[in-house]
């Protein structure tokens, strides 16, 4: 199942999944996690949460019009492959459209680019090293 969650709840799988437990949680924050129109996701199994995702209000180096940044995209371990982070953006993209946004876009690790290519995301810049976690590339799609 789904759900709205506050910022306070992604910061564990945050620092779990994509920080190898080694920051504290406060250091897992992002500076736009509470700007007005920010939201978090969740994906709970079983009341577990297990895949989270967050959104915040970001255009993409001028491209125009209304759009949102995907941050912090993480599923535990033990749920990887059985679709709940597609599940997760597919959601996230449909509320999207509702609130007129025009695109997403997000800094994907590199290892990360087939999921988001999977769900329809254009990769729209080289390779590019982000210290102390790795390469990466920016991935663009477009709403409406």
């Amino acid at each position: 199942m789904i759900r709205f969650i506050q910022a306070d709840d992604v910061l564990a799988i945050r620092n779990e999944v994509l920080r190898e437990g080694r920051l504290t949680l406060d250091e897992c924050r992002f500076p736009n996690d509470d700007a007005e129109g920010a939201f978090h996701l969740g994906y709970f199994d079983d009341n577990q949460l297990v895949c989270i995702a967050s959104f915040h209000p970001q255009i993409y180096k001028g491209l125009p019009g209304k759009a949102y940044q995907l941050r912090g995209m993480a599923t535990l371990e033990s749920h990887r492959g059985q679709g709940f982070g597609n599940q997760l953006v597919n959601f996230a993209i449909v509320y999207m459209r509702g609130q007129k946004v025009n695109y997403i876009w997000c800094n994907a690790r590199k290892k990360a680019v087939p999921f988001y290519r999977s769900l329809g995301f254009e990769t729209i810049s080289d390779e590019f090293d982000v210290p102390g976690i790795g390469p990466h590339y920016v991935l663009y799609l477009k709403i409406q």
